[in-house]
Order: C-alpha cells, then structure tokens, then sequence
C-alpha cells in the first residue's frame, strides 16, 4: 500500500500511541493531535488522506472538528466514540464523518476500516496528488522552491506575501475574509489587524499584477474579503 498519511486524534495518549503503532506497520505515516484545534492546525501544514476522529476531547470536540474539516475537504473521516455517545455519533455521520468504530475497539477492525475507506477516497478519484506548483492564467507558485512567476517573470515575495499568495492560490474562487487570512497566516487571534493584511495584498498586488488598480489576479471582494481569481 501506498505510503498515506492518517492524522490520529484523541485526547488520551495512551489511545493514539497504540493506533500508530498498528498503522505504521502497515506502511503509514502517522500524525497524532489531542484535540480538535490541533488536528485543523496540522492539516493546514499536512497533506493528509485520511482522519482518526474521536468524539469527546477537550477544547474542540469530534463533531466540532468534522463539521469545520467538511466546509473545506472531503478526507475521510472514522470516528471513534464510546457506546455512551450513540447521539453524537449519529450526528457526527450526518454531518459528514464516513464510518465509526466503538471503543473499546480490536485494533486490527480499525485498521481495516483504515485501509477500506482509504481505497474508496482513491479509487473513486477523490484523492489527488498535492500538487507542488499551482498556477493561474500565467501566475505560477511553486511550493518546493517557494517561488512566484508572472509569464515566467520571477516575482520576489516576502514570506508572509508568499502564504497569503500559497492560501488564497490553494483556494481560488473561494473568498477568504481578512480575520480568517490573518489567523492562518500569522498564527495568532485577530484583533484589529485589517490594515496589517491589507498592507501586504496590496504590496502583492503591487508585484504580481500588471495594473494594481485593475487587478487580474487578486480580487476584492467588498465587506467580505479577498480571493484569487479562477
């Protein structure tokens, strides 16, 4: 089997330890998150094909984590819940989450419900390589040498123009509201930083649009936002 990885999220240690252990042996790479705000900040910075997901956890549950990963990707989602939470495991597969496995739980089952839902999301074609150059009408990012080119015209970013530019590029037509892009590109809660992000598009768009003032690349969307046009 290919090399996939599978993000592990429980809030007992002891729990995501022994479910790395049985899926390395298969082949994969493990990432392991205690709670649910940890698992959305790995797969910002990992390419993940599958999710361990259990249900109760501290300051993000289950059903908090599948409903905000849903509004972005269609990873495949196991959760794990104890017989107690019947509830929110009806709920959590309403909203999107793609099996369930009752704990206590035979480690082998999951791994076998692992590999079942990892060869659905590949064979029905919903898994595509991350790709390491994105391009948009002529304006090329490249994620391994950390470049931009405008018709083959290097552009010279700063780091935090280029994750803006790799975010919104990641995601073109979709808009992405300036406390969103400022949380995921500085890490840190937004308080009035309107101008800080809106400084930094506009020295992007200074770079990479042939006239700022009518830009073919990088759009405003009034009240809302900012997005790369498809």
């Amino acid at each position: 089997m290919k090399s996939y990885h599978v993000l592990v999220v429980d809030d007992e240690a002891e729990i995501r330890d022994a479910i790395e252990i049985y899926l390395k042996n298969e082949g994969m790479t493990v990432f392991k998150a205690g709670n649910g705000l940890e698992a959305l900040s790995i797969l910002e910075e990992e390419d993940i094909h599958l999710i361990i997901l259990d249900i109760m956890m501290p300051k993000m549950d289950g059903i908090t984590a599948t409903f905000k990963i849903r509004q972005e990707k269609n990873i495949p989602i196991i959760m794990l819940s104890a017989k107690s939470e019947d509830t929110d495991k009806i709920l959590g597969l309403n909203i999107g989450a793609d099996d369930y496995v009752t704990k206590p739980f035979q480690p082998l089952e999951l791994v076998a419900r692992a590999k079942s839902q990892l060869r659905r999301y590949t064979n029905l074609g919903h898994y595509k390589e991350s790709q390491d150059e994105i391009s948009v009408r002529g304006l090329t990012l490249n994620k391994l040498t950390k470049s931009v080119t405008v018709d083959g015209h290097e552009v010279r970013l700063t780091a935090t123009e280029y994750k803006i530019l790799e975010l919104l590029m990641g995601h073109t037509g979709r808009v992405f509201s300036i406390e969103e892009i400022y949380e995921r590109v500085w890490k840190e809660p937004y308080l009035n930083a309107e101008n800080t992000v809106a400084v930094h598009v506009r020295r992007i768009r200074e770079k990479i649009e042939i006239n700022p003032r009518e830009p073919k690349y990088l759009k405003v969307v009034w009240g809302i936002g900012y997005k790369i046009e498809k």
